[in-house]
């Protein structure tokens, strides 16, 4: 991998890690590809970690159906909850395919460069 993806693509793993709303199963593959880098285990671990970005990476349809759950009203309170309803349905008529929320936007920048990293 050339170095300035090399650099994009770990100050974004980066962002990642350091988002409250990434997943322990991003946040693993995120820190193995991490660890692989500069290895005989780059190639494979940077596949693994293109598919679980793909895997979590959260569409803006799914985003809008979670702010209905008893789960989101448990995480956000009543009030956090009309504001995540407002906010992806604002996302959505904007014509954004995913969530906005760190471990998104870090998920999709690097999902961006997909094809310079395969």
């Amino acid at each position: 991998m050339e170095k300035a993806l090399l650099d994009f693509v770990t100050a974004k793993t980066n962002d990642l890690l350091a988002a409250p709303s990434a997943c322990q199963e991003v946040k693993a593959a995120a820190t193995a590809w991490l660890a692989a880098v500069g290895t005989e285990k780059e190639a494979e671990e940077t596949a693994k970690y293109i598919a679980e970005l793909e895997t979590d990476i959260m569409p803006i349809d799914d985003l809008i159906a979670f702010g209905q759950t008893e789960l989101a009203l448990s995480i956000f309170g009543a009030e956090g909850v009309k504001g995540l309803q407002a906010h992806a349905q604002e996302l959505k008529d904007s014509g954004a395919k995913y969530c906005d929320c760190p471990a998104c936007a870090a998920c999709k920048a690097i999902l961006d460069r997909k094809a310079e990293m395969l």
